[in-house]
């Protein structure tokens, strides 16, 4: 079956853009395009996609609050969102990351990195691209200084394996591949881990790896 996609971005060719790509995708369709937050936000609740691709900065209401609203801490059934933007050290892509955004691509992605990120978050993972992933974490804990949450329980010396590269954007195959372990195993760790932190997706975890400097 195909991942029914929800595009949010007030450039009209934007949309026209990554609906394109998108449809052209033998396992992904675009069923609406909204130009601002609201719309977006309204959409969701009517369409009922699989997944979100949401910029930023748009007028009415920001990307972040749209994501707030669907994805958010009190949301019973979030969607998963992925953050799509031009601006790679934006703070704001932290505060939609906060939100509950389940990934954090550029606009120059591509075609590939974008599928797999939607692909991702229909499947409940998320995934930050990997070029800027240590660089805005890293950016962001440095200039806004916070107290880490501390885990429910010591992690384990192998969650603090697998923490360093899902903190650097690795996938979880790539994780797999590089500790020599199973798929099934990393997953495993990372639920762990996320249960330990009270994380909500591997996002927080990255960030919570940052912000306790781990990397």
């Amino acid at each position: 079956m195909s991942i029914r996609v929800l595009i949010a971005d007030d450039q009209p060719i934007v949309r026209t853009g990554l609906t394109m790509l998108l449809d052209a995708q033998p396992d992904i369709e675009v069923i609406g395009a909204a130009a601002d937050g609201r719309e977006a936000v309204r959409l969701a609740l009517q369409l009922r996609p699989d997944v979100g691709l949401f910029d930023i900065r748009m007028p009415v209401m920001d990307g972040i609050e749209a994501t707030r609203r669907l994805a958010g801490p009190d949301v019973t059934d979030p969607l998963p969102i992925v953050v799509i933007t031009t601006f790679d050290l934006d703070e704001y892509v932290h505060g939609a990351l906060r939100a509950g955004a389940r990934g954090f691509l550029l606009k120059d992605a591509g075609p590939t990195l974008l599928t797999q990120a939607i692909h991702a978050a229909a499947d409940g993972d998320a995934l930050i691209a990997p070029s800027i992933t240590v660089r805005l974490l890293a950016a962001f804990a440095q200039t806004h200084p916070s107290a880490p949450r501390q885990p429910v329980e010591p992690l384990t010396a192998r969650e603090e394996e697998v923490l360093l590269p899902v903190a650097q954007g690795r996938t979880n195959g790539e994780i797999a591949t590089e500790l020599h372990i199973t798929v099934s195993t990393v997953k495993a760790h990372l639920a762990s881990l996320m249960r330990k932190l009270g994380a909500r997706n591997r996002v927080e975890v990255a960030m919570w790896a940052h912000e306790t400097g781990r990397l």
